[in-house]
Order: structure tokens, then C-alpha cells, then sequence
């Protein structure tokens, strides 16, 4: 019986030790395959540092599946940590229509006005021609020269735009440009008073009326043998009309000149001055600051003249253009 007994024992024993041994063996197993069944991954402090827990960056939530591992929700990110993506220049095409100008094509490609008019070289928003194919770019910005001494930074710096972005959207590959190399700056917007050339929108009219003589080579009203280039235009005006300043600035000079008779020339900014000729009478002096539309004289026939008008010239820095494309 004893023995019996004994040899009972053992069995159970051997029984009872193979089970807690193959128990613990299938818990190890366990363990290793999922881990984050008997590791809470949330003890600790919250904060970083020594003798800190071990945060997560993932959300654990308890479904009827088991445990879901899903990321932190982008709702959390600010306005602030946008990424802004930086984009390589790709280019659409569009063909012009009849109707169709510079506002509205900037309107439907979600552009402004000043990307299309640089990325198509555009002198004139006027003098679109239907038919004519506009590129249209995947964003907005200006092409710019490079001049001597630029860098990538000081490039950056002058048009407020973002050094990296100019790097990738033109794929270069250093930050030393060359002179004369063409870059697209994103982001950039044109001069105003280039803007507002483009658009014939620069300067106000002096005076309304008529043109008598536009700007270019013409015949000498006091001897029609000879041919000479007007660098002005004429404007008719009955004596004593009041002449207005065509765009903000400073009167630099009045005086009175055997040609043009009694005159002002006011500088403006970007490169501009006008000049009004023939004037009866002047009323600002040198060094006035004066706003666009301003009263500076009246219509007169003093200096070489055939009756009363204005002579208007415009000058861009110390050459005299074509006024007429640049008034309203």
C-alpha cells in the first residue's frame, strides 16, 4: 500500500511539473509575440527624462477584436506646424478666347495676375491676341534675372520668398547662381509700378481731351519739310484748363524753355518723371511733394506752339517712352 502510494505521488508530481513547465513556456511565448498584452505602455510620468516611463506615440483603444493600434490624429497639429510643400515648376496650357483677359484667367486658374503676365512675358495686358497660348504654371510666383553679385539668399531676402523653395522648385542643386540665369522665384509678386504699366494703369490723364500729335516721328508743325520725333504727346485743352499730376511725386525743376514754354517735371518712383510743356500758368514749386491728380498748372500756348494744349512726356529712367499705353 506504501508503496502504492509513493509510486502515486510521483506520477502526480511529474504530471504536476511537466504542466507548470509547459504553462510558463506557452506565457514566455506569449510575451514574446505580442508584448503589449502584459506591458502597459503608459506607466511613468508623462515627461521625458531619467527615471521616465515609456510613451507611446500611438493611440491603444479595446475593441471586440482585442487591442486596435491606431496613429495620433493630424486634428491635434496646429496651423502653425502646416507643412508647407515645396513643389518642383510644372506647367498647363491655355488658349485664348475671345473675352478673355488677365483678371479672369487669374480668377479660374487660381493664380494672380502678376504670375501669368511674368511666366508668358506679357508687356501688355491690352494687346492679348486670341489665339495666342498662355502657359499656366502649378503656382504662383515671378521669373527673375539673376544679377551679378546675387546670391540665393539675397535673392530670397528681396522678394520676401523662402531660399529652399526657390532650391527645389528650380531643382538646383547649390545655392551659387550664375549672372544672367533665369530663376522662378514662388511666392514673388512684381513692382506695383511695373504692374500697373502692364496694365496701362500707371498714370492718370493730365488733362481731358483729345490727342492732337502722339508720340513718335512726325512732321515739323512750323515747316512740314521736316521730319522730327516728338517724345511726348499732345493733348487739347482750352487756355486756363487746369493740368494735373499724373501719377504721386516730387516736382524736381520748373522753368521756362524756348520750345517747350513754361514747364514742370515731377519725379515718381521706379524710374518714372513726366514733364508738362506749355503751360500758361505754374503752381507748385520745386521740391513740393505732390498726389496724383493734384492741380500743378493750367493749359497754355507759351514756347513753340500752334494754339493751346499740353505737351505730356514720360520718362523711364532718363528715356522717354511712349506715354499713351500707360494711362488709364
Amino acid at each position: 500500500m506504501g508503496t502504492l502510494l509513493n509510486d502515486e505521488t510521483a506520477i502526480f508530481r511529474g504530471i504536476k511539473g511537466s504542466s507548470i513547465f509547459r504553462l510558463a513556456a506557452a506565457l514566455c511565448f506569449a510575451a514574446i509575440i505580442n508584448p503589449a498584452q502584459y506591458v502597459n505602455l503608459q506607466e511613468g510620468p508623462a515627461e521625458h527624462g531619467i527615471g521616465g516611463g515609456y510613451i507611446s506615440e500611438e493611440v491603444l483603444t479595446e475593441g471586440e477584436e482585442g487591442i486596435i493600434i491606431s496613429p495620433v490624429s493630424l486634428e491635434s497639429v496646429s496651423e502653425s506646424e502646416t507643412i508647407n510643400v515645396k513643389r518642383i515648376l510644372l506647367y498647363d496650357t491655355h488658349t485664348i478666347q475671345r473675352g478673355d483677359n488677365i483678371s479672369n484667367l487669374a480668377v479660374s486658374f487660381g493664380l494672380n495676375q502678376d504670375t501669368i503676365i511674368s511666366v508668358n512675358r506679357i508687356t501688355n495686358t491690352r494687346l492679348l491676341q486670341v489665339g495666342r497660348v498662355l502657359r499656366i504654371p502649378n503656382q504662383d510666383g515671378i521669373f527673375h534675372t539673376v544679377r551679378s553679385g546675387e546670391t540665393l539668399d539675397s535673392i530670397a531676402e528681396r522678394y520676401k520668398a523662402d531660399s529652399e523653395a526657390i532650391q527645389v522648385v528650380n531643382e538646383l542643386f547649390s545655392d551659387r547662381i550664375a549672372a544672367g540665369v533665369e530663376i522662378f522665384v514662388p511666392g514673388a509678386r512684381l513692382d506695383w509700378a511695373r504692374l500697373q504699366e502692364i496694365n496701362g494703369d500707371l498714370f492718370l490723364w493730365p488733362v481731358n481731351g483729345a490727342i492732337t500729335s502722339f508720340y513718335g516721328w512726325r512732321r515739323n508743325p512750323f515747316n512740314r519739310s521736316v521730319r522730327q520725333f516728338h517724345n511726348g504727346i499732345d493733348i487739347r485743352g482750352s487756355h486756363g484748363t487746369p493740368v494735373r499730376a499724373a501719377m504721386a511725386g516730387r516736382v524736381s525743376a520748373i522753368g521756362y524753355d524756348r520750345v517747350l514754354g513754361n514747364y514742370i517735371i515731377i519725379n515718381h518712383n521706379s524710374g518714372y518723371q513726366t514733364l508738362y510743356g506749355h503751360l500758361s500758368v505754374i503752381r507748385v514749386r520745386t521740391g513740393t511733394s505732390v498726389a496724383a491728380g493734384a492741380r500743378i498748372g493750367d493749359v497754355g500756348n507759351t514756347g513753340q506752339s500752334t494754339g493751346p494744349h499740353l505737351h505730356f512726356t514720360v520718362y523711364k529712367n532718363g528715356v522717354t517712352v511712349n506715354p499713351r499705353p500707360l494711362m488709364r
